[in-house]
């Protein structure tokens, strides 16, 4: 497919998991595409894993929770020359009983999530009025509608961009921005796997085999597991392509069936 010729693209979290995947996606169907990430040892494994690909890729260190970092990584823009898409994929995910969180924890995860999400939108929507056929997808996830125990800050950041999303849509419907979000849950990725900054931490007191719930059920309607990263990646390069131009103030669940 070639729905990303001459569409260009900002992903963050480009360095692991669902970021990186969705990176490699997009340059596989012919965007250009500049993956950000706070680690840089990922977006070079980024670029090495693009292959033929990374003439039409470039990287960004940004650390999204940060506002004046944000504001720097707006100007790689300049790259691409415009911008069509922006797709929210870098998070945190912090696990421990609720009652030993500590604010320090609670207010990072909603930092990186739902703030760091915010800031990248507000700095975006100036070239993506610009663009063509711009659109946003954001990352919610089950936790945001289903009750996983240990996560009540990753929940209340991913319910938070769902209900963003929603407000996004409806606040820039006229000027054509589509706004989008993707719910993945029993996904393979770096935060799930313990790898790369956008990683999973147990706090204090959390018993190693303690059900976390999110990730640890087989579908039932598909008698699976874990799913790799691809499968959100493919999601999120339809919403975002003319194959979604009827979809905005939505979200996708893309769980394998662990949720009814």
């Amino acid at each position: 497919m070639d729905r990303y010729n001459g569409r260009r693209v900002l992903v963050t979290g480009g360095g692991s998991g669902i970021g990186q995947a969705t990176v490699l996606r997009i340059l596989a169907e012919g965007g250009d595409v500049v993956a950000a990430d706070v680690s840089e040892p990922g977006l070079k494994d980024t670029v090495a894993k693009a292959g033929a690909h990374a003439e039409r890729l470039s990287t960004v260190i940004v650390d999204v929770a940060d506002e004046a970092s944000v504001r720097a990584a707006a100007s790689a823009l300049s790259a691409l020359g415009g911008l069509d898409v922006l797709v929210n994929a870098a998070g945190i995910l912090r696990s421990s009983h609720t009652h030993e969180t500590s604010l320090a924890d609670f207010t990072k995860v909603i930092a990186v999530n739902l703030t760091g999400t915010f800031l990248m939108i507000r700095e975006a929507i100036p070239a993506l009025l610009e663009g063509t056929a711009p659109a946003v997808v954001n990352f919610s996830s089950t936790s945001a509608m289903f009750a996983h125990p240990y996560m009540a800050a990753y929940a209340a950041s991913k319910g938070g961009i769902q209900s963003m999303t929603h407000a996004l849509a409806a606040e820039y419907a006229k000027q054509g921005i589509r706004f989008t979000a993707v719910q993945p849950g029993s996904i393979s990725s770096g935060m799930t796997d313990g790898s790369g900054e956008s990683r999973q931490s147990r706090g204090p007191g959390l018993p190693e085999d303690a059900d976390l719930g999110l990730f640890v059920k087989l579908s039932p309607a598909l008698g699976k597991g874990f799913a790799g990263p691809e499968s959100v990646a493919g999601v999120v390069a339809m919403l975002a392509s003319e194959d979604g131009a009827f979809i905005t103030g939505t979200e996708v669940r893309i769980d394998g069936g662990t949720h009814f």
